[in-house]
């Protein structure tokens, strides 16, 4: 049995999951989903309704990478995956503490390869949004690069439309790697400027140069809303296998998939000793 941290605020509920992974079970307002719901399977993270990116988003390749002239091996922490993906934040049970409509996640001794963190969630429930705030500290002797972001899984079906606006688009290889970095004034394919529906095949691309706000359109089964974030999550992964996945994701994150290996390492931050990353995401369906 898990306990859930339950949060409401007019027709708005959210559950949340701290024993696993510090991930959101379900969000629905007016008994209609926001966010796909958590299946109830406790030995599936990516089976919530969203899930924490931290201290890193997504994969690093090679086996680990070199900063500052050491080289930091990391091992894959997912079975059937080639290379390391989302840190450890999502594996890790997070500490519960409710007040009204508000909770607080944390997650005092975060560790994973090099990285050793405090993180915190702070969620904010109203009848018309969700904010979730994540602050990151670097409680380890060295410094390193850190990124984080929010993985959100969305209800998808044929009425959905995502709508957003982005710089680049990177494409990826077999290996779900970044391969080629396009302008989307070049690739109309994988523009979504204009509302549209999303691709009936595999989509799993990276957005360069967003700022958001993210518009989700969806059918009477599902809420619409609009996403928003702050600056330090100016990438943003557009995920959802084909048409009959039921789901899609739209993950608002600090970098680019393996920015540790790409020139200048787009996104990450390097934190010492006793420094903090903080972002933020907004789940608004009082304006769509």
């Amino acid at each position: 049995m898990v306990d859930l941290t339950i949060l409401g605020a007019g027709s708005a509920k959210l559950a949340l999951a701290p024993s696993i992974g510090g991930g959101i079970a379900r969000l629905d307002v007016d008994s209609r989903p926001v966010l796909r719901p958590w299946a109830g399977d406790a030995d599936t993270p990516f089976s919530l309704a969203s899930n924490i990116l931290v201290p890193f988003s997504n994969r690093i390749s090679g086996g680990g990478f070199d900063w500052d002239g050491i080289r930091h091996n990391l091992a894959p922490n997912l079975t059937g995956e080639a290379c390391p993906i989302h840190g450890d934040g999502f594996q890790k049970p997070w500490v519960a503490e409710k007040s009204g409509n508000s909770a607080r996640l944390t997650l005092e001794h975060g560790s994973f390869g090099p990285w050793h963190y405090h993180a915190v969630q702070d969620f904010v429930l109203t009848a018309k949004a969700m904010t979730v705030t994540l602050s990151v500290t670097n409680s380890g002797p060295d410094p390193l690069p850190f990124g984080c972001g929010f993985h959100p899984w969305f209800p998808r079906s044929a009425k959905t439309r995502l709508g957003f606006n982005a710089e680049t688009v990177w494409l990826e290889d077999a290996a779900y790697l970044p391969t080629k970095q396009l302008s989307l004034s070049a690739a109309p394919n994988w523009d979504f400027a204009r509302p549209r529906t999303l691709p009936d095949t595999w989509i799993n691309n990276g957005y360069t140069g967003w700022h958001g706000p993210a518009h989700i359109q969806q059918g009477h089964d599902a809420m619409s809303c609009t996403l928003t974030a702050t600056n330090t999550l100016s990438t943003a992964l557009v995920f959802s296998p084909a048409a009959g996945a039921e789901f899609f994701c739209f993950e608002p994150v600090s970098h680019p998939v393996d920015a540790f290996h790409l020139p200048g390492h787009p996104g990450l931050q390097t934190l010492h000793n006793g420094d903090t990353m903080q972002a933020a995401m907004t789940l608004d369906w009082g304006v769509t």
